[in-house]
């Protein structure tokens, strides 16, 4: 492919705007302090009860890192691995694994395990072999030809030896964080990069994975798009399956971390745009097909095919080959989603622990899901990983009750609304359903929050701060 028409700029400035990834819906900032440990527990047997009970996910969360890096919106304490603060939480993390398992039916099989975070850089492959071990004692594991084992990597904190003893503990998926390989970049984002390196990493996890992914990001200090298209031939002369380019998240006034950025050098609108442009052109016409929302892969990574089956979904981590899970989440700050409720763990490490220590569960706030959200979650859902949305469907199949009522009667305002999207070609709407166009396979952010019933004055008249979608 190497004619790549560019998308029209009137459309890519007047979408412009800030609205969720909706990598949840509901989204976090509607979840509350209401919700506890008892009501998870709760949902937990709602979930066992169902007449079709899902498989399990486990995302594993430790909030450190050996540094600063001024741009990271995560929740982290700065330390070293192996230091007391850290042995202790791995016990508290420990833990929590023991009493999630009490929860869940034994029949009901963990098909997917992601270590997330700081958590593989500064804990040893013998401290994350003995989490996999925990997770086998307390749940039951799916096949190995089954089990996705995935794992986030900072490459300046790890060696191919390293690769070589993941590889060995089970993991599978490996997702490197580059940024950017031009220098003058990650000095200005105290992220300073060894590029020979961070190759000699991604190419010993592209030895041992089944797939490999780089995370990049556009809108990052003193990036131009020579530096830009430098970082990308790079990645894309490593031949990894996946590649997501996302837009830096720039939120000062939520963020502390943030308010140190120099913001003249972040770059402007205009700059933004031209970014994601360069992506989109240097990664189609190396291959790489567009899955939706910053990912590219090649057409035998498991998410393109996933994608041509209409089985991809999207998660806390992006995008999953796997069917739709209940996700448990175990750490500080890490988020579990059951077909009925959302949770987030405590954040502060020290109240996690005394919760932990407690024999209570370390929930800090969360939200149950009407049928209404439940409804508008999956229409979403198809957006994200399908890209059309069968509008005859009853509402009965998505909340397990007797409702004969189609979508198109339930959602009629919305579909009102998506006719702008129309007009724009953007989408394709007829009596039974609408699909999302070549085009607008790009603009799935504001598409998808014509559905959000929280971003309606009708229905909430707070201000909701999300990254910019582009």
């Amino acid at each position: 492919m190497h004619n790549t028409p560019a998308l029209p700029a009137d459309l890519l400035k007047k979408y412009d705007t800030q609205v969720p990834s909706y990598t949840t819906y509901p989204t976090a900032p509607q979840f509350h302090q209401d919700f506890n440990g008892r009501h998870f527990e709760q949902h937990s047997r709602l979930s066992n009860a169902s007449l079709l009970p899902k498989d399990l996910s486990i995302y594993v969360h430790a909030p450190f890192c050996h540094s600063l890096d001024s741009l990271s919106g995560c929740s982290k304490v700065i330390t070293l691995a192996k230091t007391k603060k850290l042995n202790s939480y791995l016990e508290r993390l420990l833990g929590e694994i023991t009493m999630r398992g009490k929860l869940f039916n034994d029949h009901r099989l963990v098909s997917q395990i992601h270590y997330g975070g700081a958590t593989a850089n500064t804990l040893s492959v013998e401290q994350l072999a003995s989490i996999l071990d925990q997770i086998a004692l307390q749940f039951h594991l799916d096949l190995p030809s089954n089990l996705e084992i995935s794992i986030e990597l900072d490459p300046r904190y790890t060696s191919p030896l390293e690769i070589s003893g993941l590889a060995e503990c089970g993991i599978n998926h490996f997702s490197i964080g580059v940024q950017s390989y031009s220098e003058k970049v990650p000095k200005a984002n105290d992220r300073e990069l060894d590029k020979e390196r961070t190759l000699a990493v991604i190419e010993a996890a592209m030895r041992f994975a089944k797939s490999v992914n780089v995370n990049l990001i556009t809108g990052l200090p003193m990036q131009d798009l020579d530096n830009f298209e430098e970082t990308l031939s790079k990645v894309i002369d490593t031949g990894v399956t996946r590649i997501a380019a996302y837009n830096l998240a720039y939120l000062p006034k939520q963020i502390k971390a943030h308010q140190a950025v120099d913001a003249p050098t972040l770059g402007d609108t205009e700059a933004r745009l031209a970014l994601s442009s360069l992506v989109r052109r240097k990664l189609l016409q190396a291959s790489y097909k567009y899955i939706g929302m910053d990912h590219y892969v090649l057409p035998s990574d498991s998410l393109s095919i996933a994608r041509n089956r209409g089985t991809l979904r999207r998660n806390f981590q992006g995008y999953t080959t796997h069917r739709d899970t209940d996700l448990i989440g175990v750490g500080s700050c890490a988020i579990s989603k059951l077909d009925t409720a959302f949770s987030q763990n405590e954040s502060t490490l020290s109240h996690y622990c005394e919760l932990i220590d407690d024999h209570r569960l370390p929930i800090a706030k969360g939200i149950g899901l009407s049928n209404d959200d439940r409804i508008r979650a999956d229409v979403i859902q198809q957006i994200m990983c399908r890209g059309e949305v069968d509008l005859s469907t009853k509402l009965g199949q998505f909340t397990e009750t007797n409702n004969t009522t189609p979508l198109f009667e339930y959602l009629t305002r919305e579909l009102l609304e998506l006719k702008s999207f129309e007009q724009d070609g953007l989408v394709l709407l007829d009596g039974q359903g609408f699909k999302i166009t070549e085009t607008g396979r790009y603009f799935l952010r504001p598409i998808a929050s014509v559905f959000d019933r929280y971003l309606n004055p009708m229905f909430d008249k707070h201000i909701l701060q999300f990254s910019r979608k582009l």
